[in-house]
């Protein structure tokens, strides 16, 4: 079920409603009710995908407490187990054609074919979300950070919650479980700010981030067709693309979470307001870029054991973190490259302090740059956009439709100037809503209410669904 669909606007009324109705003090059966709405909720996209939600929890359940109960090598061999059950089912399910494909490829070049073929797998929505989820519970535990929960129910309701389950926030069993666990209380400020957060991650999905990829999907999908100058558009474009889709996601899932009483960790910090791109990870996909740091990076040593290794470990770190996103070599080398300018803005000291606006420019055309192999399809339209990118044909850009056009210079302007007002202000979209005016509270969400409405599809997916 997408939120940005007609299904999810009568589903989450009726989940509040019954939700809100049972008394505080059974929180067993308000989580019951999660558990099950949260089901419906991703069934709603395919059913069969739910026995991997249940073995996971199931899996991490049992093992968690088994870590905590042992001791030494024990307890060592139970958080293998887990992070093996993880790590293989995101394997298989999204990284088996993408490994053979690899070897076939290798083994055309030196003239070998070796009779293996590729397999009719479908990638699970939001497997890449909630299987470091669970992962992070055992090794959590296993490092005594927490202690495992003994509720089966709040557990299994912290990996499949709705709101998060299939792109995100990757929330830490430390701030989401002992919410589970404990009474929750409605609170008009949190109603707030949540029903403002959903309002504004809506405008961001439908009025921009949707227009703008009805403008450059076509130049994308084929880049020889179009000149520089329409190339160029692509790419700027597509920064503020995937930004406003996802961040909107992001803005709807935390939303969504205040109103049923739960606070998620901000996923998202005005990124294109960073000065380097060691600020720009800061203030990206917090919760994976946070995940990967605390789970991949730091045990790897960090900053520890010397320059060298320490730009070892960025680019590893990174080169992982690309191929999260996908089973494409493309992934592989936007994360590959965002790690090696982390490693020379650590070695050459290249995080400035001054100049601020200047910075913010150059880190925004260096992200966008790097968005072509993110976005292109393969390495062969990434060498022709780049290829157009500094070559002399710039001539007027492809605007295709002019409403269409009209819309994504209208919804980015707006959006452009409320993320300025955020920065320049030093507010927290998650705690804006309260901070409002009542009347001003009111008008805005109306303007905005009715612009959503004015754009509206229901037929866009969200990016990160595909990771």
């Amino acid at each position: 079920m997408l939120f940005n669909s007609l299904a999810f606007l009568l589903f989450f009324p009726i989940v509040f409603i019954l939700y809100w109705s049972i008394p505080r003090k059974q929180v067993k059966v308000q989580n019951l009710v999660l558990l099950v709405a949260s089901y419906v909720f991703y069934g709603w996209w395919d059913w069969r995908f739910l026995s991997l939600i249940a073995f996971s929890t199931f899996v991490d359940f049992f093992l968690g407490i088994a870590i905590a109960k042992s001791e030494g090598r024990k307890s060592r061999s139970y958080l293998m187990i887990s992070i093996f059950v993880n790590l293989g089912l995101l394997c298989v399910f999204k990284y088996f054609n993408f490994f053979i494909d690899s070897f076939l490829a290798i083994g055309e070049t030196i003239g070998y074919v070796p009779g293996i073929t590729t397999l009719n797998i479908i990638l699970p929505v939001g497997i890449s979300f909630y299987t470091f989820q669970t992962m992070s519970y055992s090794i959590d535990i296993y490092r005594k950070e927490i202690e495992p929960t003994k509720d089966f129910v709040a557990f299994a309701s912290f990996v499949a919650l709705f709101p998060q389950l299939v792109a995100g926030p990757i929330e830490r069993a430390s701030n989401l479980i002992p919410q589970l666990v404990g009474k929750r209380q409605w609170s008009h400020k949190r109603f707030r700010d949540g029903l403002f957060q959903i309002v504004v991650g809506f405008f961001r999905k439908v009025v921009v981030a949707d227009s703008i990829g009805s403008l450059i999907d076509g130049i994308y999908n084929a880049p020889e067709l179009h000149n520089s100058s329409s190339i160029l558009m692509a790419v700027v474009l597509y920064s503020f693309q995937i930004y406003f889709d996802f961040s909107g996601y992001s803005d709807i899932a935390i939303g969504t979470a205040k109103l049923l009483g739960f606070e998620f960790k901000p996923n998202f910090n005005l990124p294109y307001f960073s000065s380097s791109i060691t600020e720009f990870w800061r203030r990206w996909h917090i919760s994976l870029s946070s995940w990967l740091r605390d789970y991949l990076y730091i045990p790897l040593g960090g900053n520890r054991k010397g320059l060298v290794k320490q730009y070892r470990n960025l680019f590893i770190t990174m080169f992982l973190g690309g191929l999260w996103h996908g089973s494409s070599w493309n992934f592989v080398v936007w994360g590959s490259l965002h790690g090696i300018l982390l490693a020379l803005e650590k070695r050459f000291n290249l995080i400035p302090n001054r100049y601020r606006l200047f910075n913010n420019i150059a880190v925004f055309l260096v992200v966008s740059f790097i968005w072509i192999f993110f976005r292109s399809l393969s390495f062969e339209d990434t060498g022709i956009m780049m290829h157009k990118l500094f070559s002399s044909d710039y001539g007027k850009p492809f605007i295709g439709n002019l409403s269409i056009f009209g819309t994504v210079v209208y919804g980015l302007l707006l959006a452009l100037i409320f993320d300025t007002f955020l920065f320049v202000r030093k507010v927290r979209l998650e705690e804006f809503g309260s901070r409002m005016k009542p009347w001003w509270y009111v008008a805005f969400l109306t303007f905005t209410i009715i612009n959503i409405i004015l754009f509206y599809s229901d037929a866009n997916n969200f990016i990160y669904f595909q990771f």
